[in-house]
């Protein structure tokens, strides 16, 4: 299949197994969770009656005093005490193997296609690293929630664009479902384009 190129008569040549798959809404909900999931720390702790500091004497003595019967100040009833069920840190990693991957992204691609929502353009650079001129830049384009992949993002387009909201720029090796889904627009320049297609072959 064909894809026009953004302002120009001409096209680019892509593969149908890639950029026009029938869409896989359960495979690309897995590996969208298993990217949200393994992005989780993980870290938070708690501590039970057993490792919290203290507690080793017997508050007062068992029997006589008309209080109830206390064998430690660390009690999970007790002020200062541990947690009953504490929390501990762990990973929520959930394994996608890379032909799952790989799959996903031809299909969240084939699926922007057939939207409308991929755009292709031969060259996208910025002259300047202010904000104000790459926001002029995409609104002569149309676009204002999109992400931008380009083979390579240098200094000035990652300070014109690390504080626009509903905008992204990406790399060609920096790129996931996740990032493909977030936005309304994707813009990707030609040799993206077809570094994606040799990748996902």
């Amino acid at each position: 299949m064909d894809l026009a190129v953004l302002n120009s008569d001409q096209k680019v040549a892509v593969s149908d197994a890639i950029f026009d798959r029938a869409y896989n809404k359960s495979l690309v909900h897995q590996v969208v969770t298993s990217f949200m999931t393994t992005a989780r720390q993980g870290t938070k702790a708690q501590k039970t009656r057993a490792e919290v500091r203290g507690g080793g004497v017997k508050p007062w003595k068992q029997k006589g005093t008309g209080r109830a019967r206390a064998g430690t100040s660390r009690s999970p009833l007790w002020r200062k005490g541990g947690v009953i069920f504490a929390a501990k840190p762990r990973d929520f990693e959930q394994k996608v193997n890379r032909k799952m991957h790989r799959a996903a992204m031809a299909v969240v691609l084939s699926q922007l296609v057939r939207e409308g929502r991929l755009l292709i353009v031969n060259q996208f650079d910025v002259a300047t690293h202010k904000t104000k001129d790459l926001v002029n830049q995409l609104k002569s384009m149309d676009l204002t929630d999109v992400l931008i992949v380009v083979p390579e993002v240098n200094e000035k387009m990652y300070l014109a664009a690390r504080n626009v909201y509903g905008l992204d720029v990406r790399d060609a090796y920096d790129i996931d479902v996740v990032s493909l889904v977030a936005y309304k627009k994707v813009l990707m320049t030609a040799d993206v384009l077809k570094s994606l297609e040799e990748k996902l072959a």
